[in-house]
């Protein structure tokens, strides 16, 4: 995923399944999402989170930190669509899942419907560090349901910078397979 070689510095990034256009993956994407089935993402989670256990691939990560969804949206949907799922992660990799350190600050459209430079150019998405100590000196996974361009992630992973001596890893549901 070369999303982020030179943007900004993760250790590992991994996603769970290819997204789609019209297929499988974003049907269900759009349920966990939209259709207010967040068990879909306990589902994803108990598949994933094996696969990650067995590759050892975050086993020194510290904390499992969900993109934030914008207090308005969240009231709207009344869940964050990737919270079981990072919980499920929490339980099965054994990493504490920390919701409440980073929090989106800003509201954006949903960005499914845009066109991939729209979505990249639209990185007006701010987010804040409640406490730029708290991952000091140590590992975060940050996880959310898809990446398209990965501007979200990005942003998110800026904010997370302000941290000193903090190292960044990224797992998703589903990855955008370019056309």
């Amino acid at each position: 995923m070369s999303n982020f070689y030179g943007k900004v510095p993760v250790q590992a990034v991994r996603s769970f399944l290819f997204y789609r256009k019209k297929g499988v993956t974003q049907k269900l994407i759009h349920q966990l999402k939209y259709k207010n089935q967040p068990e879909i993402g306990l589902f994803m989670a108990d598949w994933f989170g094996e696969k990650l256990k067995k590759s050892n691939v975050f086993v020194d990560v510290d904390y499992i930190i969900p993109v934030p969804l914008h207090s308005k949206k969240f009231t709207k949907r009344g869940y964050n669509q990737v919270t079981m799922f990072g919980e499920r992660l929490s339980d099965i990799l054994n990493i504490e899942y920390k919701s409440d350190i980073l929090i989106r600050t800003s509201k954006t459209k949903t960005q499914t419907l845009k066109q991939r430079f729209e979505r990249f150019s639209n990185n007006k998405t701010k987010f804040k560090l409640v406490d730029t100590t708290f991952f000091e000196k140590k590992h975060v996974l940050l996880i959310d349901d898809v990446i398209t361009t990965g501007a979200t992630i990005e942003a998110c992973a800026d904010e997370l910078l302000k941290t000193q001596n903090i190292t960044i890893s990224v797992a998703t549901m589903a990855y955008t397979q370019k056309d």
